[in-house]
């Protein structure tokens, strides 16, 4: 079922995206260019499918929550652009495929990624493409700036890069996941409830606690991936974070107590959901995909 849905979404969140990398001027070529290499060069677009899949939880359209969609994967997409930068990580590859600095260069690499940030913001607030009410795109604003910023995912980056070679307890390294990894998927959970224009506090409250399961579930599984598989399944650079000497789950519990805490996770997350019915079947598989993909 996940993969059909999987699909579903993408082909519906790309078609969205595709239409915004169209330059205005010819002399923004090569940014449009490198913007548009850093969203369509691969991914799973389990962010996207969050919104959605939230929406539709709670009885909404799934057009109603395309600019959520696409916002969530821009941002996603300039944090990895600069997530792989020298300065940062790093890394050559992503998802396959040279990174942007390198398939294109630095200072491409971060004006693009300066460039999908700001269209993600444009994007939510733009009620042509987000076609709700003021105040509900506003709160939407709201929603995914706190998530990506320093209260979140650019919070938990800084404190990633302070902890090489430290040795952090399990409390310190979930408070730098939740904010580095976490905390743009709790956004996309929300966005995807507010766009349904049916989102009441108790259910909010069930999608929160489920979003934050299933965000650290992800960091978990990331971590594991990080031991176990090869750079050609992952896209990216295998051993990479034991190299760098970076605090993991794996480093912390051991790898079978990090599989079991991850397993553990994704039930805290399926527990969340249990006055929810058929309609949120689709979050449900994804709490497990969440912890069984490969890559």
């Amino acid at each position: 079922m996940i993969a059909a849905y999987q699909a579903q979404c993408q082909r519906r969140v790309d078609a969205a995206l595709d239409s915004l990398f169209t330059p205005e001027q010819a002399e923004l070529t090569r940014l449009y260019q490198a913007m548009r290499y850093s969203v369509f060069n691969g991914g799973k677009r389990v962010r996207p499918l969050l919104v959605y899949a939230a929406c539709e939880a709670l009885g909404g359209a799934a057009q109603r929550a395309d600019a959520a969609a696409c916002a969530v994967e821009l941002i996603h997409a300039y944090s990895l652009v600069h997530d792989d930068l020298p300065a940062m990580d790093d890394d050559d590859l992503r998802r396959g495929q040279p990174t942007t600095h390198k398939a294109f260069d630095e200072a491409s690499a971060i004006l693009a990624g300066d460039g999908l940030q700001s269209l993600a913001f444009e994007v939510l607030a733009d009620e042509q493409r987000n076609p709700h009410g003021a105040e509900l795109r506003l709160a939407m604003i709201r929603c995914l700036t706190h998530a990506a910023g320093p209260a979140g995912m650019v919070g938990g980056q800084a404190i990633d890069l302070g902890s090489v070679g430290l040795r952090l307890d399990q409390p310190a390294l979930e408070t730098m996941h939740r904010h580095k990894t976490g905390a743009l998927i709790e956004a996309s959970v929300q966005l995807g409830a507010l766009a349904s224009g049916q989102a009441d506090q108790e259910r909010l409250k069930s999608l929160h606690a489920y979003a934050r399961a299933v965000g650290l579930a992800f960091q978990v599984q990331d971590d594991i991936l990080d031991v176990e598989s090869d750079t050609a399944t992952l896209g990216k650079t295998q051993g990479k974070d034991q190299a760098n000497d970076k605090p993991t789950y794996p480093a912390l519990l051991g790898l079978g107590a990090a599989k079991d805490y991850a397993v553990e996770l994704r039930d805290q997350a399926l527990h969340a959901l249990r006055a929810f019915d058929q309609a949120a079947e689709p979050l449900r598989e994804l709490a497990r995909y969440v912890v069984e993909r490969r890559s």
